[in-house]
């Protein structure tokens, strides 16, 4: 990793270059799908490697990280944020090495994992200075103490957590709390009937709904989010992508499937837009469970998704094994 730092301001060819494909395989997030099962999620990079994802990327294999053993036993309602001790740890570790891909002048990509990784993402990007974040997930994930008896799965609260609301001991890592403002993120594909949208409606987050982003069109939505992430004062942004985003008819193989999602072309159109642009620093996907996609269809699906948006722009990939 000899590249200079400056990710940020490089073209989109030479930042494609540099793609590095890091796993963060956690599961810690999510609840059990049943008594005794763990979340599949931790078997998403596998999958999405098995696929031959690098290899149609020409990105460097930046390697994996390994999260802490996913145990909820002892953990009842009320108790805050399942795994936080473990979550922060993992975060910090992630955090870690996304801050050394930044510094070296890659574009990471991140395979989750459930959407507690946005913790680690967003404490790298905060360590570094003030970063925005497009959110394109099902769900808006804005579950926290101020609007709800009993929180517990980081992965449905962790835009809430990453915008400083909720557990000290996951939203203020290194004394950096919030890791993202709420005027700079852009929330799109989250459906129309989502139980936050009227809180979300109060705060300086932009939000396009699923219905909102139809009317728009996906070019002119991912226009709009641009205009936020783009600022001058922000020294960048990261995309976060979260499998549900899709409709179940398209991704089942997620844990919490709602009819109403973006299909493959609209989501496609949206991260294009958004990873052409020079200030797009990285990109992580996540919720994806292979368990739910036995013949692995899916997966492929998403690998052809990812080269789509990504591809292109590798410029020969000639600095894949660099």
């Amino acid at each position: 990793m000899s590249e200079p730092a400056g990710a940020a301001n490089a073209t989109t060819s030479d930042r494609a270059r540099r793609l590095a494909v890091l796993d963060a395989p956690s599961n810690l997030g999510l609840r059990p799908p049943s008594s005794g099962v763990v979340p599949g999620t931790y078997k998403a990079p596998g999958a999405l490697r098995d696929h031959r994802l690098l290899d149609r990327l020409g990105a460097w294999d930046a390697g994996c990280v390994t999260p802490p053993r996913y145990d909820r036993q002892g953990w009842r309602p009320g108790d805050g944020v399942a795994h936080a001790p473990q979550i922060a740890a993992y975060s910090r570790r992630l955090a870690d090495r996304i801050t050394a891909l930044l510094d070296a002048g890659r574009f990471p990509l991140v395979l989750g994992g459930d959407c507690s990784i946005l913790l680690g993402t967003g404490l790298a990007l905060r360590r570094r200075g003030r970063f925005g974040l497009a959110f394109l997930d099902g769900h808006s994930d804005f579950r926290h103490p101020g609007n709800s008896a009993v929180v517990g799965a980081a992965a449905g609260e962790d835009l809430a957590l990453v915008t400083g609301r909720g557990a000290t001991e996951v939203t203020d890592l290194d004394g950096l709390r919030p890791y993202v403002r709420d005027d700079d993120v852009a929330v799109l594909g989250i459906r129309d009937d989502d139980e936050y949208s009227a809180e979300l409606a109060g705060t300086a987050v932009l939000v396009r709904h699923v219905a909102e982003l139809r009317t728009a069109g996906a070019a002119a939505s991912a226009r709009a989010a641009l205009d936020r992430l783009e600022r001058t004062e922000l020294d960048g942004f990261w995309v976060h992508v979260d499998a549900d985003v899709l409709d179940p008819g398209i991704m089942p193989a997620v844990d919490s499937p709602d009819p109403g999602g973006l299909g493959l072309d609209e989501l496609a159109l949206v991260l294009r837009a958004l990873c052409a642009s020079p200030r797009c620093v990285g990109l992580q996907l996540t919720v994806f469970d292979p368990d739910l996609d036995p013949d692995g269809r899916l997966a492929a699906e998403l690998v052809d998704l990812l080269t789509g948006v990504l591809a292109p722009t590798a410029g020969g990939g000639e600095e894949a094994s660099s």
